[in-house]
């Protein structure tokens, strides 16, 4: 065998490794541990997200946590079809946190046809009125309250998840039901 493709693979190779790290950024790591008992129970606002075609048409979102058997988190995803009072679109998954003991910050959802999500808790209000979240990627962003925000207290979510090195001027903002 000739030497010339032992080393044009080997070429290949380190090229190859070389450029793997380039080409996806991670999120920041979770800034505080989440109580489980306090944020994985109870209705949360989608207030803000990065676009996505999941969401394409979706307003007024909210995701429903339950605790589970085993330790699981049911988790109840819905929206509105194009307004606030539109038709409501569901979806459930049942979660795993995989962090359990620990920071409780990193929930793994199954959905049904095996689509699975890792979502990360980024940060949290101490009183947990609100949280941003995101995937481990800096793809999926979301920002969520327990009730709708006033103007002031949406402009610190946004610029918070800013500082968290986001794309923020991408963040749809879906219609809210009114207050």
């Amino acid at each position: 065998m000739s030497r010339r493709p032992a080393a044009l693979i080997a070429l290949a190779v380190a090229l190859c490794m070389t450029a793997a790290p380039t080409f996806a950024a991670e999120a920041p790591a979770p800034a505080k541990p989440v109580d489980p008992a306090r944020f994985y129970t109870g209705r949360w606002l989608e207030i803000a997200r990065l676009p996505m075609s999941l969401t394409d048409g979706c307003v007024a979102g909210t995701t429903d946590y339950a605790p589970a058997p085993g330790g699981k988190v049911a988790v109840l995803d819905a929206c509105q079809v194009g307004a606030p009072g539109g038709r409501t679109k569901t979806i459930k998954g049942t979660g795993t946190l995989l962090d359990a003991g620990g920071a409780n910050a990193t929930l793994k959802v199954r959905y049904p046809f095996f689509i699975t999500w890792t979502y990360q808790v980024l940060d949290h209000a101490d009183d947990y009125s609100w949280f941003i979240s995101a995937d481990p990627t800096f793809n999926k962003l979301w920002i969520y309250t327990r009730e709708v925000p006033d103007a002031a207290t949406l402009a610190m979510l946004v610029q918070r998840a800013r500082d968290l090195g986001y794309d923020t001027g991408r963040l749809e903002f879906p219609a809210q039901p009114p207050r």
